[in-house]
């Protein structure tokens, strides 16, 4: 067997963590994959006008970038840049509070969070805390602005829309927002330069300022554990046929890993491989997910760029370089005839091998809408054929088959093997 390096225990810094599941969040646009990070960008730029302290517009910008934690739907999404207001816009904000609010590196990220589209009114009948309500506010306007925006992005008009798009934001001053943040952005926005900062070159050019200007803040490996967790769980919330997949590959991969001898530090990002290894398909559409039936050729090949897009994200998060090509790699085959790269077995180190058989055979064991988790001996037959095909890696795969009721197990807890 081949295996890495027994690294030390991983850690990361958190502010290229959060840059990079930005991108994941904004993954749910599909053609668009820039709203969270302008919306970061206005916050940032009303709060330096305003001349609040570094940490503070720092703060807003990160908040901008993860404000929709709680969003996996490309449905949800639709609603969100299409309308500006609608019945159901608290949900993806409960959810997103939920997640953050026991993460301690973001958890003062959970309130605003949850009031992010909660009309201004509203925040101080309900007597929320004061700079709570400041924050969650200032997010909603700047997201209803990008709103606005959304259909002008693409043809380059936005400037002929601007005075428009301030007109309206300015009508709900008192209702929707604080008056104090509708004034402060009429002032921010009459510059072109608020507006050009929304363009996609110059989008990057700011993300790069605001990752220099950023302390490094270093993240335990129990942390980058839970900060997966609540990744694979926004994922794994896009689809009812998805429904804790990435924790149970996540688990059986770790089995795995241990019962073949890989170091512990090593199994420890092999775990955390396997809950982000679905990242990427926060980008395919919901209908595609969700269809019962056989994938047409346009639609496989949106399912199949989905481990490219979880690499795109996860390449750049400094120490994440072998998770992401683990956690890319999880459909290559041994015989060079997988996706997206179509590596050739013999170059698939035993950590991506480990996770292409976790993958299959934890979605054979679970449950989906349409049949119920296959039990142990029809997994076994499965799994068994696929290796007879060349399309998982043996080494591995015996190692489910030694101890069924163990793989079992770990794939999805409480399953009787029979």
């Amino acid at each position: 067997m081949t295996t890495g390096p027994a690294n030390s225990a991983l850690s990361a810094d958190l502010r290229y963590v959060i840059y990079a599941l930005s991108d994941a969040l904004d993954l749910v646009g599909i053609d668009d994959l820039a709203h969270g990070k302008r919306v970061g960008i206005m916050a940032a730029e009303c709060a330096r006008w305003q001349g609040l302290d570094p940490e503070e517009v720092l703060f807003l910008f990160d908040f901008g970038l993860l404000h929709d934690i709680g969003v996996s739907s490309t449905v949800t999404h639709g609603h969100l840049v299409s309308e500006f207001d609608w019945e159901s816009s608290q949900l993806h904000c409960e959810t997103g509070y939920l997640l953050l609010r026991d993460f301690a590196p973001l958890a003062d990220m959970a309130l605003p969070v949850r009031f992010h589209h909660t009309h201004w009114d509203a925040l101080l009948a309900q007597g929320v805390d004061a700079q709570v309500a400041r924050r969650a506010n200032q997010i909603y306007l700047v997201d209803r602005v990008d709103a606005l925006a959304a259909p002008h992005y693409a043809d380059g008009s936005l400037l002929m829309q601007t005075e428009r798009i301030r007109t309206e934001i300015a009508a709900r001053a008192g209702t929707y927002f604080s008056p104090e943040l509708v004034t402060l952005f009429l002032e921010t926005s009459r510059s072109e330069s608020f507006w050009l900062n929304l363009e996609p070159r110059s989008i990057q050019s700011y993300l790069n300022d605001m990752r220099a200007r950023g302390r490094t803040q270093r993240v335990t490996l129990a942390e980058l554990k839970q900060l997966a967790t609540i990744f694979s769980r926004i994922v794994d919330a896009k689809s009812p046929f998805t429904a804790e997949h990435s924790l149970g590959v996540a688990r059986l991969a770790r089995f795995f890993g241990e019962r073949l001898g890989v170091p512990p530090a090593r199994c420890d990002q092999l775990e955390i491989a396997g809950l982000l290894h679905d990242i990427g398909k926060l980008r395919v559409p919901d209908e595609i997910l969700d269809k019962p039936a056989k994938l047409d050729e346009r639609e496989r090949k949106m399912m199949n760029a989905h481990s490219f897009e979880t690499y795109q994200i996860l390449r750049l998060i400094p120490g994440f370089e072998e998770i992401a090509l683990w956690a890319a790699y999880h459909h290559e085959q041994p015989g060079g005839d997988g996706y997206p790269f179509r590596i050739d077995g013999g170059r698939l180190c035993l950590e991506a091998r480990i996770l292409r058989v976790a993958d299959i055979f934890q979605a054979m064991a679970q449950d989906r809408p349409y049949r119920a988790g296959l039990p142990a001996d029809a997994v076994r037959s499965f799994m068994e054929e696929m290796r007879s095909q060349g399309r998982v890696d043996g080494e591995v795969l015996a190692v489910a088959l030694a101890d069924m009721p163990a793989a079992m197990a770990a794939a999805r807890p409480g399953v009787a093997a029979h």
